[in-house]
């Protein structure tokens, strides 16, 4: 069992930065597939960034150069810094982790992940 807490969500306008935290306490021995995901409001939720086992880093097409992944073992620590932030960007972000599949395989869609986060907002004004 582990437990998730995002933080670091704000209001910025567009061009600023934030950079989000997701704490991880609990079973912090394990080793996740964790992730990213959004939902804006009237949108279903979608994936922007995840990162494997392996370290293997994958993004969402439309973050792709903006935002980048990276992850504090010792802090036991997720991040997303976001670079210049667009009003397209404004939605609720959650940390997501999950158990590898067979194979060392980690699930792409939000469908896949089982332990999540409360959320933390991100809004950005034009």
């Amino acid at each position: 069992q582990v437990k998730l807490v995002e933080s670091g969500g704000g209001s910025v306008q567009a061009g600023g930065s934030l950079r989000l935290s997701c704490e991880v306490s609990g079973r912090t021995d394990r080793t996740y597939c964790m992730g990213w995901f959004r939902q804006a409001p009237g949108k279903e939720r979608e994936g922007v960034a995840r990162i494997g086992i392996n370290g293997y880093i994958t993004y969402e097409d439309s973050v792709k150069g903006r935002f980048t992944l990276s992850q504090d073992n010792a802090k036991n620590t997720l991040y997303l810094q976001m670079n210049n932030l667009q009003p397209e960007d404004t939605a609720m972000y959650y940390c997501a982790a999950d158990h590898p599949r067979h194979g060392d395989y980690c699930p792409a869609y939000d469908s896949g992940y089982g332990y999540w986060g409360q959320g933390t907002l991100v809004t950005i004004s034009s």
